[in-house]
């Protein structure tokens, strides 16, 4: 049961962010885009950037942040470059990463441009 209610969380909060994102403005380009190494939960597109927007739910914020590891951001960024592979400008293609985590309570918080060194 487990994982049916966590996969079902996953969904609601990724309908959420996708609302987030639709009212300020964006137009989605996919859910759950699947490409050779992997799944990008949500794609936008965003004034002129390509926006790739990974969702993490958990009882905090902090623990939604926190689940985010170094080997899934290295598997969403050669995502999102097979990804950019498929758009007219390519690599050259404005793009940022976003996270967006949501709390028990159904909190959200997004961080824009969340690999940026």
């Amino acid at each position: 049961m487990t994982g049916i209610v966590s996969h079902l969380k996953g969904r609601a909060a990724e309908d959420t962010v996708e609302r987030h994102y639709v009212a300020r403005g964006a137009k989605v380009l996919h859910r759950r885009w699947r490409g050779t190494y992997g799944e990008i939960d949500l794609i936008f597109k965003s004034d002129d950037a390509v926006v790739f927007v990974e969702v993490k739910t958990a009882r905090t914020l902090a623990r939604a942040f926190e689940s985010l590891g170094a080997r899934q951001i290295k598997r969403l960024c050669a995502s999102a470059a097979n990804f950019l592979d498929t758009m007219p400008a390519g690599s050259l293609t404005p793009m940022r990463f976003d996270v967006a985590a949501m709390d028990g309570a159904g909190q959200l918080e997004v961080v824009e441009n969340a690999f940026a060194a």
